[in-house]
């Protein structure tokens, strides 16, 4: 059996919010249904909200197109054509979008015009987040541009969630935070930002998956080199090469020596192989001294 139950109700901000509730069978279906249903009330509700959000952007301070949430990240609502100029005033030389089509109000030629980037990764309203391939790919985009000192503004319709999604999983993989203290930095500086708990497993998903790699990164480059053993040290002292001509040894009795170590021909013996020579400027005897790690 399959039960689904949609509420909806305009919050504070004047986005529509959607519940939903699954049960029993028929989950694919189920899915298909809520992106039809939320997908047509979201496309009749974009522009009724999107003026409320421009009216409260005229008449309250606080209630911000845009925030600063890192040194090359501004976080916001969908651009107007008019905006564009100033978004590269701020120094924006990247636009991420996460706008399907109808909300999309700036065609990419206008920033390609201003000699802005621009990358398009739509993503439907509120109940939705973009897919792990998505958030890669805008991640390392912020990441691209960043690492050469240049801004990149993130953006959906409002600037709460799908956008939020993405600016908090660079947040947790390049400035290594976890996702709770991540949501709760870039929400003391946009206090509005929310997530459904698509976008917030999105985040939850992305940080584990990162933190899976770099644990297994680690756990590989631990594995390449063995532990140095004090015992496995020979010291070859001058007292011990008298007798010997300098061409031989150098020749000879250093291979010998050391034959042990490339036996195997693995990394990990190279790796342990360390010989140090300290040259005596004695006449008329033997001048080195071989210190090997064996």
């Amino acid at each position: 059996m399959y039960i689904e139950e949609l509420k909806e109700g305009v919050d504070g901000d004047g986005d529509v919010e959607f519940s939903a509730e699954f049960s029993g069978e028929g989950a694919v279906v189920a899915s298909n249904t809520k992106r039809v249903l939320v997908g047509a009330g979201a496309r009749a509700l974009f522009y009724p909200t999107l003026l409320y959000n421009v009216v409260r952007n005229k008449i309250q301070t606080e209630f911000r197109w845009w925030d600063r949430v890192d040194q090359f990240i501004l976080l916001g609502a969908v651009p107007f054509p008019t905006d564009v100029l100033h978004l590269k005033e701020l120094g924006v030389c990247g636009v991420v979008t996460l706008n399907e089509s109808y909300e999309t109000l700036v065609p990419t030629s206008l920033y390609h015009a201003h000699g802005i980037d621009h990358v398009v990764i739509p993503t439907r309203d509120y109940l939705f987040a973009p897919s792990n391939v998505d958030i890669s790919k805008a991640v390392e985009f912020i990441h691209e541009k960043a690492s050469v000192g240049k801004t990149t503004y993130v953006h959906c319709k409002a600037g709460r969630g799908r956008s939020t999604t993405v600016v908090l999983c660079y947040l947790v993989k390049y400035k290594h935070m976890t996702p709770d203290t991540a949501y709760e930095y870039v929400k003391s500086i946009r206090p509005r930002v929310r997530l459904a708990s698509s976008q917030w497993q999105a985040v939850q998903d992305y940080y584990q998956k990162n933190k899976n790699i770099t644990n297994e990164s680690e756990s590989k480059s631990k594995s390449e080199f063995e532990p140095f053993d004090d015992a496995s040290m020979v010291l070859v002292k001058k007292s011990d090469l008298e007798g010997y001509k300098e061409g031989y040894f150098g020749n000879k009795i250093l291979a010998e020596l050391c034959r042990a170590q490339f036996v195997s021909h693995s990394q990990a013996a190279m790796a342990r192989l360390s010989c140090l020579w300290v040259r005596y400027h004695e006449p008329c005897s033997l001048n080195m001294v071989s210190c090997c790690r064996l």
